[in-house]
């Protein structure tokens, strides 16, 4: 093929196949897996991409990504598409990778789009292939890879989720289709009504195919006498119908249906009428089965309002009842009372306690029907079946105390009343009697015995001896900065002062698909991880630094990480201000900084282990010394003094103290260093410290004794892009 036909070739394709990105560079979107240090951009620019499934809805570059690996990997890229293909394009595709694999040692990626399409039968027919490394699968999907592919093929891919586009993405699609002069509308003159781009934007939904092919129309069938070829100007009218209806995304076999009745039902469920209606008329929009969605709000009058509102299944039913005889669509006026009449409801969940019931039936053993509750009408009189049973009927108010359960489960109970609507009314009532019955089967339980031991001190000692102390220290430490930050599996995480990693483990866990960054200064600690990660594939391998932040950010790389970590980073007050500056430029937009700094001052002071009054005194004299805003930069600070160095910073700060009692055992050499370390310049003479030392190890040499820290937990959230 000479130049002019390759340049007509590309001329008479469309726009959005024209347009595909064809590198990371030019791909826009989907930040949170292709974004700086995800897993899945340094797998492709590695060359080591493993099996992978990419799932999302049309328009959001599944097919464009897997092009974007094929023109980057040095692989062999073959493609096959599932509507098309089968098992005999399969079996030849197989067949030329283990060639080639065989012959030139070259590896093979398999990109399979629409692979749900393909039946069981055929998915099993590549999974050994993938198993034995034949071929590196890329799979696409617009349905959920959990449900349409085949769970063998799955565990062994890492599933990829893409998003709908975001409009600002959107735009720039837009744009750099109009600036391109090569593929695009480069050399065009091509200019808008207010509103008109925004209106294709806002119309294709996250759709990035939508928009191109809309854009096209736009321009290509836009012509006007007067102008020339190359000159555009797209109204509103024409933009309008270039893309005049928003596609709405909904299959009622598949992924959608499902995932937009559920938010239809928790938004009745939350008592939210806005939210209802909204699911409520997407549904009906895509021309979802009105009697599906009758169905669905019937078990939701019985398990979210349930006896809070008695009338709530009679109203479903009346407006499924008139539904069948009106038809739409007027009777979308009659789905919309039912839905409202829910929504707004008083809610109850006590229906749920059926399950509850349900599952101890299950488990239980040996729970006969007791006596009293036995059928009298055949053996009353040779067993005495019946025997001690109240007719609640012949007592006030047609009840009476009594056990209706089996002996062995007596004053257990499964159902909890309500405290709105009907229930809420019957709610005292029904726990007065309940409390009433259990007295009958506290009686009833008197005759028997319960066997107990006494606890053994001595073993219990042995075992809290046995675990290790330190570890369950840095465990609640690890649990306080990490849990309430909910880290997105796709996420960049910077570790600094990673000690032994307690901090870094627990990264890598929470972001599989995204990376773990280490800085320290501590060469000891960067060779210990980097031994202890050697294990580990060599894509979730953590980035070993010998840095600091100031120096990491000085390298002029624009990598910003969502979630920064840190156990004691700031040692002395000075340090504080020249940490936390390059932090909190290292941080993403929206991004939190988490760490524990150990509070000195608010330990347990070595004064309080003396028994000898004067010594006692020589040390309380020099801890007010050492703890004073004169002492040492190490422990002259509190609390206070760091939250208030830490909010001068343009950042949203939330803070919560943790103190851990340990118990400690101290030796004469931990005892004298720490005494040399930090009381000997305010002790005034020789002899007085060792006097202090000499009681000291008197006091606490290989003795268990209690010792408290207190620690602030810090989380600083980014709310400046500037400072």
């Amino acid at each position: 093929m000479d130049l002019f036909d390759s340049i007509q070739q590309l001329s008479n394709q469309p726009l959005a196949h024209r347009m595909r990105p064809r590198s990371l560079s030019e791909y826009i979107g989907q930040q949170h897996i292709i974004g700086k240090g995800r897993l899945l951009r340094r797998a492709i620019q590695k060359d080591q991409l493993s099996s992978i499934i990419l799932y999302g809805p049309p328009g959001t570059g599944k097919t464009t990504l897997a092009r974007v690996i094929a023109n980057t990997t040095k692989s062999h890229f073959s493609t096959l598409n599932a509507v098309l293909s089968g098992v005999k394009e399969l079996r030849f595709e197989i067949e030329e990778a283990s060639s080639r694999l065989k012959h030139f040692g070259k590896r093979t990626i398999l990109f399979i789009d629409e692979v749900h399409r393909w039946n069981k039968s055929q998915q099993d027919a590549l999974l050994p292939h993938v198993e034995n490394g034949t071929c590196i699968l890329i799979g696409a999907t617009t349905e959920n890879p959990y449900f349409e592919v085949n769970p063998a093929l799955v565990s062994r891919s890492r599933i990829f989720q893409l998003l709908p586009l975001n409009e600002n993405e959107m735009y720039q699609i837009a744009r750099q289709a109009l600036d391109d002069r090569e593929r695009g509308y480069g050399e065009w003159d091509v200019s808008f009504e207010d509103g008109a781009l925004e209106h294709l934007i806002k119309v294709a939904n996250g759709d990035a195919r939508s928009l191109l092919n809309a854009l096209e129309l736009a321009i290509e069938t836009d012509l006007d006498e007067n102008q020339s070829p190359t000159v555009r100007y797209i109204t509103k009218a024409i933009a309008e119908e270039s893309i005049q209806k928003k596609a709405v995304l909904y299959d009622k076999e598949g992924d959608y249906h499902f995932d937009t009745i559920s938010a239809f039902i928790k938004s009745i469920r939350g008592s939210d009428p806005d939210a209802a209606l909204y699911w409520m008329a997407k549904m009906i929009s895509a021309g979802e089965d009105p009697s599906f969605i009758f169905r669905r709000m019937l078990i939701s009058a019985a398990e979210d309002i349930g006896l809070a509102d008695p009338q709530a299944m009679q109203i479903v039913l009346a407006d499924a009842q008139a539904f069948d005889r009106i038809g739409l669509p007027e009777g979308r006026f009659h789905l919309s009372h039912a839905a409202l009449y829910l929504a707004t409801a008083p809610k109850s969940n006590s229906t749920m306690a059926f399950f509850d019931a349900l599952r101890t039936v299950e488990n239980e053993k040996d729970a006969d029907v007791p006596n009293h509750l036995r059928d009298a009408s055949r053996d009353a009189k040779g067993f005495g079946h019946g025997q001690g049973y109240l007719y609640p009927h012949a007592f006030k108010d047609h009840w009476v105390a009594q056990q209706y359960l089996p002996s062995s489960l007596q004053g257990k109970f499964f159902y909890n009343p309500g405290t709105v609507g009907y229930e809420g009314k019957m709610n005292e009532m029904i726990l007065r009697r309940r409390e009433a019955q259990n007295e009958v089967s506290l009686d009833d339980l008197s005759i028997e015995k319960l066997t107990t031991s006494p606890d053994d001190k001595n073993n219990s000692r042995w075992i809290q001896r046995m675990l290790s102390q330190q570890g369950e220290a840095f465990e609640q430490i690890r649990e306080a900065v990490f849990s309430p930050l909910k880290v997105a599996r796709y996420e960049n995480i910077l570790v600094m002062n990673p000690g032994h990693g307690f901090l870094v483990w627990e990264s890598l866990r929470a972001a599989p698909e995204g990376s773990v960054t280490v800085i320290t200064r501590n060469r000891e600690e960067i060779e210990y991880l980097k031994n202890y990660s050697a294990t580990l594939d060599e894509l979730r391998r953590p980035v070993l630094l010998e840095k600091t932040a100031q120096e990491l950010k000085e390298n002029g790389d624009d990598m910003r990480w969502e979630k920064i970590l840190s156990f004691n980073p700031l040692s002395t007050l000075n340090s504080r201000t020249e940490i936390l500056k390059p932090v909190h430029s290292l941080l993403a937009e929206g991004g939190t900084f988490s760490f524990a700094q150990a509070v000195p001052s608010r330990s347990t002071r070595l004064s309080s282990y003396c028994e000898d009054k004067t010594i006692q005194d020589i040390m309380i004299e020099s801890e007010k010394s050492i703890y004073s805003d004169k002492g040492n930069e190490l422990t002259n600070w509190n609390e206070k003094d760091l939250i208030e160095t830490v909010s001068r910073l343009p950042w949203k700060v939330e803070y919560e103290q943790l103190s851990q009692r340990q118990t400690r055992t101290f030796t004469e050499k931990m005892i004298r260093r720490f005494i040399h370390s930090s009381y000997l310049s305010h002790i005034k003479d020789e002899e007085s410290t060792e006097s202090v030392i000499d009681h000291l190890c008197k006091m606490l040499c290989n003795k268990e004794v209690d010792f408290n820290r207190v620690f602030i937990i810090v989380r600083c959230s980014k709310i400046d892009e500037t400072y």
